[in-house]
């Protein structure tokens, strides 16, 4: 049986309070999964040799949903509303999406 395509997000940011961070993590990441999706990748970056935007970034995340919808219902979620309110607004000083594309099935 072939893999459904899925929505994809692919983000750069800014974390200044690692700690807090880690938090915000811990937090939303159930939230996350109720909406069907899941972190893919994830890495600490110490230097950008070329960005299209002026916010400094120094962690890379890719994370994958069943689809576009299931990315929406998560970010309009009240739940992760708050807990993004909480804790990655005061740790996260820039956030920026890189891309976002259905990936084919397959």
């Amino acid at each position: 049986m072939a893999a459904e395509a899925r929505y994809i997000t692919l983000w750069g940011a800014q974390v200044d309070d690692e700690a807090m961070y880690s938090r915000y993590r811990a937090a939303m990441t159930p939230i996350l999964h109720a909406h069907g999706g899941g972190f893919r990748y994830d890495f600490a970056v110490s230097r950008v040799l070329i960005s299209e935007t002026a916010p400094p970034i120094n962690r890379v995340f890719m994370i994958g949903f069943p689809s576009r919808a299931a990315a929406d219902a998560l970010f309009s979620d009240p739940s992760y509303v708050e807990v993004r309110r909480a804790l990655f607004a005061p740790a996260v000083s820039a956030i920026t999406q890189l891309a976002g594309y259905d990936e084919p099935a397959g």
